[in-house]
């Protein structure tokens, strides 16, 4: 018989010990639905993790599944340069590009099948979202609770409107509650935290847990083997509170650990926290208790300032502080997503008048800035709108911009060389610009960062050699294949981070079977810079085309990376692939 004693104690710290005792009798029937794996992987993450993000149907092909069209160019273009793929919400939805879900065991049928998410998932590990924090108002679910069924009367959070909801944190600058009827007459306000189309879930109730459990397990079942627990720091709900980070929310991601740890080891946990870097790390629970990787929301605009600024020196001091206290953790690097850039992880970094002028730059670059509701009453910035590539450009020379391929690389061999898994997005990979006239289409700003391309018209533009689109997508191929070689770039080797002046950001990675200094100029001048911290036992190489160098005078041209290394290292293997300029 299986011991669930660690998950009961779990429901007991979230639920009190009697309602905790009445919980576990309601979650084990799911529990037990489900066989309990063996740990397969004696180490969860590696330097050949890469994590393409991406919408099933970012890619589309007629006659085809999206799905499908989205398999076939993985196999032929990324085989060698990811090893997992994040499919964005795929079940049927209402609203919001996905995220809000009408029917969690199904996959929306105008993106393909379960069947084309296992055969994708036959070539690379997967990454599934669990949008646990609300469900779609046009959901089955909802409409059971509308018609007041059995199970399903503690669905929503019903909420008086006349309620103190002022201390509450909210990501959104709209009403914070939304009014229904149920069938039965009764007018109900409705704790709505991103839209009147998204319920927020109230786990205060154990069938509601329950319920997303068995949603958890059979996304396992299905081939996920990375689980994005979305918006997760919003989930639980208390009067009086914040009702953000609460003590309930952390306890639910520890339980939700604890019961892949027990049937399913080798399936992580990564947590959506669009918020300040110290509210972020919280949810690594002090080393082993919680999520295995955390989005590292802060890299995105803290990178973009270091580049529109031409100075790396605060994006230096934030990233010697990337410690972790567990092998097992590891940050999840990103630069763009699905949403926008993120403006509340700058809190605490940089003064409001620097983080002005980032919003000042999207506007001029053809963005959008998405805002949040204060305490007060006020709007505050919460999100940049843009594609990454265009947030980089120089507006002053707009659609001329000669460095724009280059500067952009740069930034992503930065991201690549920060201690942690890459998550590398479609639309960056594809060198893909603004799209504006989705926006004009839909009225919501992040579409502009979320064209549906035809796979045909990619590919020919990809077999262009002078085309934009291929000359970003052939360097960042070259950068993430030699990456995935080098042994120093495993998530959790150690790492330094050296002073090279501000124009230069340079990082020490160290394994026991490699020392590989990264070093990008992060200006629109060609510098030198002296690196002794660099030499190794030998001759140094760059690993990224430039051959044999000398480090203690290395000079850089404009947006310039070089990976060095000890010439003759086993690791050498990458430096043939072309300097990525």
């Amino acid at each position: 018989m299986s011991d669930w004693s660690g998950i009961k104690a779990g429901l007991q710290r979230i639920y009190g010990d009697s309602q905790g005792d009445e919980a576990f009798e309601t979650l084990l029937p799911v529990l037990e639905k489900y066989p309990e794996r063996k740990r397969q992987k004696p180490d969860r993450f590696s330097q050949e993790d890469v994590v393409l993000i991406t919408y099933g149907d970012s890619l589309r092909k007629d006659g085809q599944t999206p799905l499908a069209t989205l398999r076939e160019f993985a196999d032929e273009f990324l085989s060698e340069v990811v090893s997992a793929i994040h499919i964005l919400p795929f079940s049927p939805y209402s609203s919001d590009d996905g995220f809000s879900v009408m029917d969690y065991r199904r996959v929306n049928p105008q993106l393909g099948s379960w069947d084309d998410i296992r055969q994708l998932g036959g070539r690379f590990r997967l990454m599934f979202d669990l949008v646990l924090n609300h469900v779609s108002a046009q959901s089955p679910w909802f409409d059971r609770y509308l018609q007041s069924e059995s199970g399903f009367e503690s669905l929503a959070i019903e909420v008086d409107p006349e309620a103190d909801l002022s201390k509450v944190t909210r990501p959104r600058a709209l009403p914070l509650l939304s009014e229904f009827k149920k069938s039965n007459g009764q007018v109900v306000h409705l704790w709505t935290t991103f839209s009147a189309d998204q319920i927020d879930l109230n786990y205060a109730s154990p069938e509601v847990l329950a319920r997303m459990v068995d949603v958890l397990l059979f996304y396992v079942e299905q081939g996920a083997a990375l689980i994005r627990l979305d918006a997760i720091a919003y989930l639980w709900k208390q009067l009086g509170t914040s009702c953000i980070h609460l003590p309930q929310t952390h306890e639910v991601v520890r339980l939700f650990r604890t019961i892949l740890d027990r049937i399913a080891p080798d399936v992580a946990i990564v947590t959506e926290t669009n918020v300040p870097h110290d509210e972020n790390l919280s949810y690594f629970g002090g080393g082993r208790g919680e999520a295995q990787m955390v989005y590292n929301f802060t890299l995105p605009p803290l990178l973009l300032y270091t580049f529109v600024q031409e100075d790396a020196g605060a994006l230096a001091r934030w990233a010697a502080t990337l410690q972790l206290e567990s092998p097992e953790n590891a940050f999840f690097n990103f630069t763009a997503s699905h949403d926008g850039i993120g403006v509340r992880p700058l809190e605490g970094i940089l003064p409001r008048n620097e983080i002005d002028r980032l919003v000042e730059r999207v506007k001029a670059n053809g963005g959008q800035v998405s805002t949040k509701r204060n305490p007060d009453g006020s709007e505050s910035p919460y999100e940049l709108n843009i594609t990454y590539l265009d947030a980089l450009a120089d507006p002053r020379r707009g659609e001329e911009d000669p460095w724009l391929a280059r500067r952009f690389l740069a930034s992503q061999a930065i991201q690549m060389a920060l201690p942690g898994v890459p998550g590398i997005y479609m639309h960056s990979l594809l060198g893909s610009r603004n799209w504006t006239e989705g926006v004009r289409q839909t009225g919501r700003a992040r579409t502009i960062n979320r064209e549906k391309l035809q796979d045909e018209q990619v590919r020919a533009e990809l077999a262009t050699p002078g085309s934009f689109r291929s000359k970003v997508f052939s360097r960042y191929c070259t950068l993430l294949a030699v990456r995935r070689r080098q042994p120093a770039f495993h998530p959790n080797a150690a790492f330094e981070v050296l002073d090279a002046g501000p124009a230069v950001f340079a990082i020490l990675r160290t394994s026991a079977e490699q020392r590989l200094c990264a070093v990008t100029n992060v200006t629109s001048r060609p510098v030198a810079v002296s690196l002794r911290d660099c030499r190794g036992a030998g001759p140094s190489v760059d690993l990224l085309g430039q051959g044999a160098l000398k480090v203690e005078r290395l000079e850089l041209e404009p947006y310039q990376t070089a990976w060095i290394t000890d010439a003759g290292s086993s690791w050498e293997q990458g430096s043939e692939a072309g300097s990525p300029k």
